[in-house]
């Protein structure tokens, strides 16, 4: 008799083991592969195929997936361990007159504040081989005694971020003038100096992304008003930081602010002498006020003034020159002679009062030149402002020609 064949389609069974012993293979994923063409009823490769062939399928065999990296394991890869040796360090002339702890705190800035307090109350500081206080002041050339620190910190990056480099870009646009020690900057109208309530976008905070290799930040040493714009001086060292400072605290500064007043003064030049104290208005809000001498917070302010030039009696340039630097003192000294500022929000008084067509209602104050000994050589540093454009456009409009002569220029101290 004859064996019968095995119908076409169906496999010889094969009779398999138990699994090798031993580690598992890796995983392996499934991936469909490209799609097959069915093929025609009859063909050859359907006789051989049979109607129970599986689909083809495409292995990809792929290793043990990576733990997904985590905030804690992304913060850990991102600090650094610095261990630090007994060192001695010079003062230099650029950290005279520095406190012991501000001197830590800009050689080790990821130095907690608690533990330089530590150091230096056990006396592990020394200066010169003596015992020293935070407090204490620095002088150029002596030798600072640091014992062992252990710094944590964060990695440097690689390279600014994008807001960094933007906000360095801003800033030197607005460069007047600069060299090693300084800078001179055309702070705009609308711009704060420093942050305050509300206060997120601020010249100071900008001055970040302008951090030296080194890792200074330039410093500021004067300020003017949010919505007053022109020359603002900002030191790049510590060493003029402190020399700029006591330049303004002796008032061997010269400035010169240019203003836009309603109505005509009728002394054409003069000098305004009050005394000024932090007040409210009417409605509660805080106002610099003129006091008189011996009232409490009362300072004396002076202030010279100068008509460069009017606008059919209804308009005047005034040409300012502080001697002191009080707090809104042009402002409040505009006011007190009767004239306020164009624009300001606080101390223009005058009722049913209309500004002339085409001209902004924004303060028409510019702090329009500087004059100050440069911190290093002594030299006078002189920086002229331009006319801010609202300002530029109320000059246009009422014929003012801004090269005119600044009769305030020469006026006495």
């Amino acid at each position: 008799m004859t064996a019968k064949r095995p119908s076409a389609g169906r496999g010889r069974s094969e009779r398999r083991g138990p699994p090798p012993r031993g580690p598992r293979p890796p995983v392996a994923s499934a991936e469909p592969g490209p799609r097959t063409p069915k093929p025609r009823a009859g063909s050859r490769v359907a006789r051989k195929a049979g109607p129970e062939a599986a689909p083809v399928t495409k292995f990809i065999v792929t290793s043990e997936p990576r733990a997904p990296r985590t905030a804690k394991t992304e913060a850990a890869a991102e600090v650094e361990t610095i261990s630090v040796g007994v060192q001695t360090m010079t003062v230099t002339a650029d950290e005279a007159d520095m406190r012991v702890d501000r001197f830590l705190e800009a050689h080790f800035p990821k130095l907690p504040f608690s533990h330089i307090q530590r150091i230096v109350r056990k006396g592990e500081l020394r200066v010169d081989g003596k015992r020293v206080e935070t407090k204490d002041r620095l002088s150029p050339g002596q030798a600072v005694r640091i014992p062992p620190l252990v710094l944590g910190g964060v990695k440097p990056k690689s390279g600014p971020s994008a807001a960094e480099a933007a906000d360095a870009a801003f800033i030197r646009s607005l460069i007047l003038f600069e060299d090693d020690d300084m800078m001179v900057l055309n702070k705009p109208m609308g711009l704060a100096v420093q942050g305050g309530s509300g206060t997120i976008r601020h010249l100071d905070g900008l001055l970040e992304s302008m951090r030296d290799a080194k890792g200074q930040k330039p410093r500021l040493v004067h300020r003017l008003d949010k919505d007053t714009s022109g020359c603002l001086v900002v030191a790049k060292t510590r060493f003029a930081a402190s020399a700029l400072a006591k330049s303004f605290r002796a008032r061997d500064t010269r400035k010169i602010y240019w203003a836009l007043v309603a109505g005509v003064p009728r002394v054409k030049q003069g000098r305004i002498s009050t005394y000024l104290a932090k007040g409210e208005d009417d409605e509660g809000d805080p106002r610099m006020q003129v006091a008189r001498h011996g009232d409490e917070g009362a300072s004396h302010a002076v202030t010279y003034y100068a008509v460069v030039e009017t606008a059919a009696q209804k308009l005047a340039w005034l040409s300012m020159k502080p001697v002191t630097g009080r707090t809104h003192q042009l402002r409040a000294h505009a006011k007190h002679m009767g004239h306020p500022i164009v624009g300001d929000p606080l101390y223009f008084d005058i009722e049913n009062w209309a500004l002339p067509g085409g001209i902004q209602n924004k303060l028409h104050l510019l702090a329009r030149r500087i004059v100050i000994p440069h911190p290093r050589t002594g030299k006078p540093v002189d920086i002229t402002a331009p006319l801010p454009p609202h300002m530029q456009q109320s000059w246009n409009l009422l014929g003012l020609d801004a090269k005119r002569y600044d009769p305030i220029e020469e006026a006495p101290e």
